[in-house]
């Protein structure tokens, strides 16, 4: 039987690291790399920052969504003494 050979490997480490290494020398330089990772660096930082107030107003919203289920359930108790008040009468 055939064995399944994997065509995209595990995280790259040894000799893979380094050709990947020269390898972005070469396009970018090696002026422009330190570049490149500061300016990823901020964007994932934007994006956590974009993330976390996202999050935020989900909270807020869950918030407001649990206080008005909570006084429907009071209206609710209301009614039902209404209704208990109407059998009582008949």
């Amino acid at each position: 039987m055939a064995s399944a050979i994997p065509l995209i490997g595990g995280i790259p480490a040894g000799p893979e690291l380094l050709i990947i290494l020269l390898v972005l020398v070469l396009l970018f330089g090696a002026n422009k790399i330190p570049k490149l990772a500061r300016s990823t660096g901020q964007a994932m930082g934007e994006f956590k920052k974009g993330r976390e107030e996202v999050e935020d107003e989900l909270k807020q919203m869950q918030g407001e969504d649990d206080e008005a289920d909570s006084t429907l359930d009071d209206d609710d108790e209301e009614f039902e003494d209404i209704d208990t008040e109407k059998e009582t009468s008949a």
